[in-house]
């Protein structure tokens, strides 16, 4: 069940990130991973409309929007390849084009966003990371 994210949702939707972003991030130090967790909680949730994807009632996914940009999609990597990311993206198409960046080395994420349609439109540095983040577009 796909549903718009409570306040109650922090915990678990940031322990999803965690585990998912293990598997995806592995390249991505400690130190900036847990700013980013603190950004989540403080940034991307407050501000983004965020909907959660429910397995027999716990949260295992999420996608964050920011206007037509995928702020953040994760599904916990015990339920991929179960159609779950795919879900909450068409969840979201209704609002037109979508936009998304990924870290060039996250083979997981580039491959689900390659599945779904998405194609490259341009590349940049990540100025915190110094890695290559690439810009996908669908729609």
């Amino acid at each position: 069940m796909i549903r718009d994210y409570v306040p109650g949702d922090e915990d678990p939707v940031v322990d999803v990130w965690r585990a998912a972003s293990a598997v995806g991030h592995p390249f991505l130090g400690r130190e900036f991973l847990e700013q980013e967790a603190l950004s989540l909680r403080n940034m991307y949730l407050v501000h983004a409309s965020t909907r959660v994807v429910e397995v027999d009632d716990r949260v295992v996914g999420f996608i964050s929007m920011l206007g037509h940009e995928i702020g953040g999609l994760f599904v916990d990597p015990e339920f991929h390849r179960r159609g779950l990311g795919r879900s909450l993206v068409d969840d979201v198409r209704h609002i037109g084009a979508l936009e998304v960046e990924v870290f060039a080395r996250n083979e997981v994420g580039r491959r689900f966003y390659e599945q779904c349609g998405f194609i490259e439109v341009g590349s940049s540095v990540h100025e915190a990371t110094g890695e290559t983040i690439l810009r996908l577009r669908i729609g």
